[in-house]
């Protein structure tokens, strides 16, 4: 049947791109016309839907699943913007979709904001979710985190095959008590990763404050091992594997642990075994999302942005990227996209940033930005609200070093489009 939403929605997105407009606005034009238009077509794909869902990494890890199917010979649909509302995910249907409103693929793979992962699941019940963690943030939106938790139960409880979970985050492993249907699969951290990623517990717990005695973890499908440089070690079938990674940042790494298991769930289908050579291989080519520790070229030295909208999301980032030689710059918005609520930043300890200082703060939060650095006594060059003329200054004022930007959602956004002005930015429709 001929749906003339398919065409409306086309024509919407044609004109929004060229006026510079928001890529979720066909889906919302869509959605509202049209309610069945995401359930109709998705229904069709051969392999189902899988959801991604959780507080941090869910950009990346999809990113991941994605180059991994591909690589055992399937064809992906996915949201690619990283625009996780359920418009995000009609606006990217109706650039893949002929005119008629069919779909070419054999599964589709789709980030979502837990919110909005529950409304989309009540339209489309996934055959496989992986749910990646809970953590504080946007606590305007959620409220407390075991609401948030509550969220990813759902998606959970409206699953029809397989749902990941993260092993070593209670609320999210606990979610496995309440299945009555789905098969549950884990994905899993060394001990001698453990403290590197405190659940929401521990980073919360006074210091020398008594840490009540762990669950018994479940046997894990893949259990990241070991973290280097340029390489890390994934144990899969009793076997421990070791795999180059483009990837930076050990949250990625963990985060490639549970692609690792969704995409092996996956890739079993009709008797077949999935190609574990062909995923590694997969996985050690998989650069970056845009922004969340991507590496441009300015002045032919690399600039890299990593993105941080949480206290668990900046500690991990300090962290996997250290300060020293390079100059840095810190932008923090507090849009709706951000979350509004910024008191998270004492959360975070800056003091790896002591020794270099920050060189520029921008964004519409930076002065509580500043206040926090002064707090940890980190020095700071210049305070500028305005992102174009602060990051201009940045690059000016660092011109013969490294540079990298810590950034909220939206004000990653800003810098990546006044960086396209001088250096080559993928574009990202």
């Amino acid at each position: 049947m001929f749906y003339f939403s398919v065409p409306l929605g086309k024509l919407v997105r044609r004109v929004s791109r060229l006026r510079g407009g928001g890529s979720a606005l066909p889906g919302l034009v869509v959605e509202k016309i049209d309610p069945g238009f995401m359930q109709r077509t998705l229904s069709t794909l051969p392999l189902g839907v899988a959801v991604v869902s959780g507080t941090n990494g869910k950009t990346t890890t999809t990113k991941m699943v994605v180059e991994l199917l591909e690589s055992q010979g399937l064809t992906v649909f996915t949201n690619r913007t990283g625009s996780n509302f359920t418009r995000g995910v009609a606006a990217a249907l109706l650039g893949e979709v002929d005119w008629r409103g069919r779909l070419t693929a054999d599964v589709a793979v789709l980030e979502l904001d837990e919110a909005h992962a529950v409304h989309f699941v009540n339209q489309v019940p996934p055959r496989y979710s992986l749910l990646l963690n809970v953590l504080r943030d946007q606590l305007d939106r959620f409220g407390e985190i075991d609401k948030t938790a509550e969220l990813l139960q759902h998606v959970a409880s409206k699953t029809t095959g397989t749902v990941v979970l993260n092993r070593e985050d209670p609320r999210v492993a606990r979610i496995a008590e309440t299945l009555n249907g789905p098969e549950a699969l884990y994905f899993g951290l060394d001990d001698s990763l453990l403290s590197t990623f405190p659940n929401d517990d521990e980073m919360r717990a006074a210091p020398g404050s008594p840490v009540p005695p762990a669950p018994a973890r479940p046997h894990a499908d893949v259990v990241l091992r070991r973290v280097g440089a340029d390489d890390a070690d994934f144990e899969y079938d009793g076997v421990t594997v070791t795999t180059a990674m483009k990837l930076r940042g050990v949250y990625n790494i963990f985060n490639a642990a549970a692609a690792l298991t969704l995409a092996r769930a996956i890739a079993v289908r009709d008797g077949a075994v999935a190609d574990n050579d062909g995923l590694l291989r997969a996985l050690s080519r998989v650069a970056p999302a845009f922004g969340r520790g991507e590496s441009l070229v300015v002045d032919g030295l690399p600039l890299e942005l990593v993105l941080v909208k949480n206290p668990s999301g900046f500690r991990l980032g300090l962290k996997s990227f250290p300060a020293a030689g390079y100059a840095t710059m810190i932008a923090i918005n507090d849009n709706y996209a951000d979350g509004r609520d910024m008191s998270w930043l004492w959360d975070v300890e800056f003091d790896t940033l002591r020794d270099e200082g920050v060189d520029q703060l921008s964004g519409s939060r930076a002065y509580d930005m500043a206040l926090r650095l002064q707090y940890d006594d980190v020095p700071i060059g210049a305070v500028n609200t305005e992102i174009a003329p602060a990051l201009a200054a940045f690059i000016r004022g660092a011109k013969d070093k490294p540079k990298r930007i810590f950034c909220t959602y939206t004000a990653m956004l800003a810098i990546r489009r006044e960086l396209a002005k001088i250096t080559t930015v993928e574009v990202v429709s």
